[in-house]
């Protein structure tokens, strides 16, 4: 199923404020569009580095730029597409910061 991207705009203005990140996102959207998921566990065939939250929860964490950057992702799959929610974007060491105080499971920045 093809996977329409929510909240594009917050990709766009982290890489505003984080201009080195813009190649890598550029590359992580590209691969996007090629996409096609059946389950969740498809994602990983576009994004082998992904990882599951876990605990229920319907949120993956992308490695962007080469593990510079995470992304956390809500997905929900629908009868004919999977929409992709953009929850959280940050540097790698925000990321721990917020595993730390156990939010990345909480987490709505958009």
């Amino acid at each position: 199923m093809k996977v329409h991207l929510i909240r594009k705009e917050s990709i766009e203005g982290f890489v505003l404020d984080h201009a080195r990140s813009k190649s890598s996102f550029d590359e992580w959207r590209r691969r996007l569009k090629g996409a096609n998921w059946m389950s969740p566990e498809s994602i990983r065939e576009t994004y082998p580095t992904v990882d599951f939250l876990g605990n229920g929860s319907p949120r993956v964490v992308f490695d962007v730029g080469g593990n510079s950057y995470r992304m956390i992702c809500k997905y929900v799959f629908g009868i004919s597409y999977v929409r992709l929610y953009v929850s959280w974007i940050g540097t790698h060491a925000e990321y721990t910061h917020l595993c730390r105080r156990g939010l990345q499971y909480s987490v709505n920045q958009f």
